[in-house]
């Protein structure tokens, strides 16, 4: 399953970073229709379903509200068909085809499958088995909210820089578009390049 995480409040945007155009395209399409070529089920998780009516994907609200992308992955996990869920957030406009399936080849033992880059975990762009719903649960009871605040209860493998550069050398795929300034400077390198 490929989840896509559709419930952020968008604040420094100023306006819902899903449907931010690159290159004339919105960047929860570009998404789904890369997730069209990889995977054969598709949610996004959102707390406006009805902007989402004109994607073939299952649309689901967040079970809680207001608990932020914890609560979109467990709500994405706890509606997969699949053991194994794919989750990306919805400002990702250049994913990579060929990390993203080296991630899926990992998935054997293990809870969750993260990339970890110089600048930390991307635990929004990684693997995670439908057993990390206990451990979320917890986490959230606790009052917690981070994605990696669970990390700890769950059996977890990092693939490291090295792994990353050999498919994605500039690292794009982690690039989010979450201001103004930024959706310029990538849509200007996207027309550069």
């Amino acid at each position: 399953t490929g989840i896509i995480l559709s419930g952020g409040k968008s604040t420094r945007m100023g306006k819902n970073k899903a449907f931010i155009e690159i290159d004339g395209i919105p960047i929860i399409r570009r998404i789904y229709n890369l997730f069209e070529k990889i995977f054969d089920e598709i949610i996004i998780v959102t707390h406006q379903s009805e902007l989402f009516t004109d994607f073939k994907a299952k649309i689901y609200n967040d079970l809680l509200p207001n608990r932020g992308a914890l609560m979109g992955l467990y709500t994405g996990l706890f509606y997969s068909s699949h053991p194994y869920s794919f989750c990306v957030a919805c400002d990702m406009p250049f994913l990579n085809k060929l990390l993203i399936q080296y991630l899926i080849d990992q998935a054997q033992d293990d809870d969750v499958i993260v990339p970890k880059t110089f600048d930390g975990l991307q635990p929004l762009h990684a693997i995670y088995s439908k057993k990390c719903l206990g451990p979320i649960n917890k986490i959230i009871e606790m009052g917690k909210y981070k994605i990696i605040d669970f990390y700890p209860m769950v059996k977890i493998k990092i693939i490291g820089e090295d792994d990353i550069l050999k498919l994605d050398p500039t690292k794009k795929s982690f690039v989010n578009i979450n201001t103004p300034d930024e959706l310029k400077y990538y849509g200007k390198k996207t027309k550069d390049s």
